[in-house]
């Protein structure tokens, strides 16, 4: 009884000292981190989002989003911060903030947006949450309990160990709000967007389109918006209660807005990587492999990720430019992983290719042994590795597809495969005479996307659109 009350007391004691003023409510809460700790952290986490997701090559879009979020800079509880804005290069419908200053919003959201004052509010949202710092909230109550940030599975810790995948600092992402941090971050968006002159009453739209569209982040390694902010009808009622009538006076700027995403890529960009029929094809790299058909696949950046549909196998690419003969590459890449136990070596020839390749059998702690079979590919001016792992029981059964899978990566030559241009968002002014429906069959839009287009115009199949108005199509 007196060891529980000493832990009991430890706690107390710990949690009083671990308080913080939040700088919005100007109430007590749990934080274990300074806000030099949340600086240090947004910037490692800023990296490493940076390297695994990729900003948009577009620097004048960059630049726009920037220049609306900083507009709201003035107004914000934490305006001494330095905030920092960037638009992912993924079609995921999605938009979040990590510690200490950094915005980042999706090409995939503002293809869904229809104003800047619509950009205004959702980016007011995000910093809402960087100005209460719920992100630091989250962490610390994960920290105090031992819940920690890692990733759980050994397979996947395996993962980020031996394949160099950004590992804490990315899982951020992955935080879930509470209500009450989604209610205080609409609040927050709500008046900073006011305060910077837009008008806050699109986040009602927004909202709504969010609501029509549902979360279509599939197999891409982002979340969408709705899995990290869920929607509530007290959230929106709630929002719609924070409009005043003076709101309707505030600029909107439909025009302006949709005239800077014309041209944005619209959806998955070829360029960077493709499946056909489980074939992997990188036109801009000029390679190509095959892999198991149960199998799911995500492309990022940095690397490709492929799993097995019962979680047992994982295989990763990566690719960095080297000159190196491939087996001291290896040995440099190995040198600093712990408990590896080597197995044997082989050089090999893939489709007229050089390759070297090594088994080691991993020994993590705390987790189950596992296998790991490294195959590094010389290909023009890189050095492509397969990282392929399973654990060590299970390992001979995904020999053979590991064995598959590496042996088919080859030079890509197909102008098939290599000349796949993206979609882009392009700009229609109506007649006032046709409605949506007939505007997006005469682009030439599939007409399975006609609902996703009439989402993303702000209308009804049936409705047509008066003279002179901006519609986004794409081509």
């Amino acid at each position: 009884m007196k060891k529980f009350s000493i832990y009991i007391l430890w706690f107390f004691v710990v949690f009083i000292a671990s308080c913080a003023v939040n700088p919005v409510t100007g109430e007590r809460e749990l934080s274990l981190y300074s806000e030099q700790d949340e600086i240090a952290i947004g910037k490692q986490t800023d990296v490493q989002i940076r390297i695994q997701y990729g900003i948009y090559n577009d620097p004048a879009l960059n630049d726009y989003v920037a220049r609306v979020g900083a507009s709201l800079g003035p107004y914000m509880h934490r305006s001494h911060l330095e905030y920092h804005f960037a638009v992912l290069d993924s079609p995921v419908v999605n938009a979040f903030a990590v510690p200490g200053g950094y915005v980042y919003i999706t090409r995939g959201i503002l293809a869904l947006m229809r104003s800047e004052a619509e950009l205004a509010v959702v980016l007011g949202h995000e910093l809402g949450h960087v100005n209460a710092r719920h992100n630091i909230h989250r962490m610390s109550e994960q920290t105090l309990f031992g819940l920690g940030l890692a990733v759980g599975s050994s397979l996947n810790k395996t993962v980020a160990d031996i394949a160099g995948i950004a590992g804490v600092g990315v899982q951020i992402l992955f935080l879930k709000y509470s209500r009450d941090d989604e209610r205080q971050a609409d609040q927050l968006g709500v008046e900073y967007s006011r305060k910077g002159s837009y008008n806050p009453g699109e986040m009602i739209g927004f909202f709504a389109s969010l609501e029509k569209m549902g979360d279509l982040s599939g197999s891409h390694p982002i979340p969408g918006f709705l899995s990290t902010h869920p929607l509530t009808s007290e959230r929106i009622q709630n929002t719609k209660d924070m409009l005043i009538e003076s709101d309707r006076k505030l600029q909107v700027k439909h025009a302006p807005y949709l005239n800077k995403v014309e041209n944005m890529v619209y959806g998955d960009d070829p360029r960077q990587g493709y499946v056909e029929k489980n074939t992997f094809y990188h036109p801009e790299m000029r390679f190509s492999f095959g892999f198991p058909q149960a199998w799911q696949l995500q492309n990022m950046p940095s690397q490709v990720i492929m799993g097995s549909d019962d979680g047992e196998a994982a295989v990763i690419l990566q690719a960095e430019k080297s000159s190196e003969d491939l087996r001291n590459y290896a040995q440099k890449m190995m040198a600093d992983v712990q408990n590896l136990q080597f197995l044997r070596d082989e050089n090999r020839r893939i489709n007229g290719l050089t390759a070297y390749q090594q088994l080691f059998d991993y020994h993590p702690q705390e987790s189950p042994d596992l296998r790991v079979l490294l195959s590094f590919i010389k290909y023009g001016s890189y050095i492509y590795t397969f990282t392929a792992l399973s654990t060590i029981t299970k390992f001979d059964q995904f020999d053979n597809q590991f064995d598959r899978l590496v042996s088919s990566f080859k030079e890509l030559t197909d102008r098939t495969y290599i000349d796949r241009p993206p979609k882009r968002i392009k700009l229609h002014r109506s007649n006032g005479r046709q409605n949506l429906q007939r505007i997006l069959q005469d682009a030439g839009i599939k007409e399975d996307l006609w609902p996703r287009f009439a989402i993303m115009n702000g209308m009804e199949l049936g409705d047509t659109p008066p003279s002179d108005t901006l519609i986004k199509i794409i081509k």
